[in-house]
């Protein structure tokens, strides 16, 4: 005699749970859940470059002392050093940290400072994923400021998401370029001086270029390699080493 059992529905992961419930919700609503779930273990990552004051200002009104995480990999625009100290201090974020490669890591692999020019990859893996890898080990979730316009494998992109153990939040995920840009005019945020000079995205000076009218936002990055992000957005296996491979 066969017996039938109840094929119950398996249990959404955290993370589906709170895609689900704000995959059509406002940035502030998002950032502002990420607050309550996490509190004090979520951390923002932001480049501080040609978008990312939306985002910090969103967060500047949820949380203020948020801990906000800049990569300062010693190869970027000196403007872009500039608009961090300037957008910071006039959005009153309180827990903005300057995250630095290890001297260990750079006398090591890039002893000449040249590594990008052989390997942007392993020259991101040192400047920025280890440096990320180390900072993000007291928090459990993030907050990112990727949206899908930027294309892609962003065309994909999910507001809340899990990876590496944490989760990922992309309150940004769903915005155009118009509403991006509602949002500037509407609140009167400075723009990155080099947006002006036609860098539509911007990491470190080596690998970053001007784009042409026509090209796609981060057509500038890396421009003639096969090659779209940093590393720090690239999932990789449970155990496996820091993968390789931004405007964050």
């Amino acid at each position: 005699m066969s017996v039938a059992y109840e094929q119950r529905p398996q249990a959404l992961s955290r993370a589906d749970r709170l895609d689900a419930e704000l995959r059509d919700a406002h940035p502030r609503e998002i950032v502002a859940a990420a607050v309550r779930e996490y509190g004090d273990r979520l951390a923002l990552v932001s480049s501080f470059g040609a978008e990312s004051a939306v985002l910090l200002h969103i967060a500047a009104q949820v949380k203020p002392d948020i801990p906000v995480l800049f990569l300062d990999t010693g190869m970027l625009f000196g403007q872009t050093l500039d608009y961090r100290k300037t957008l910071a201090t006039r959005l009153g974020l309180t827990g903005v940290r300057d995250l630095r490669p290890h001297y260990q890591d750079l006398a090591t692999g890039d002893p000449d400072a040249k590594l990008w020019q052989r390997d942007t990859d392993a020259c991101c893996h040192i400047r920025k994923v280890l440096p990320l890898d180390r900072a993000l080990g007291e928090f459990g979730a993030w907050v990112t400021g990727r949206k899908r316009f930027h294309g892609g494998d962003r065309l994909r992109l999910r507001v809340v998401e899990e990876s590496e153990g944490k989760l990922k939040f992309n309150p940004l995920a769903n915005w155009t370029r118009t509403e991006l840009d509602a949002y500037v005019v509407e609140h009167d945020l400075p723009a990155h001086p080099l947006v002006a000079q036609g860098f539509p995205s911007i990491g470190c000076w080596p690998c970053t270029q001007p784009v042409e009218d026509g090209e796609d936002v981060r057509a500038g990055r890396w421009k003639g390699l096969d090659k779209t992000e940093c590393g720090i957005h690239v999932a990789r296996a449970p155990g496996a080493a820091p993968n390789v491979g931004g405007d964050i």
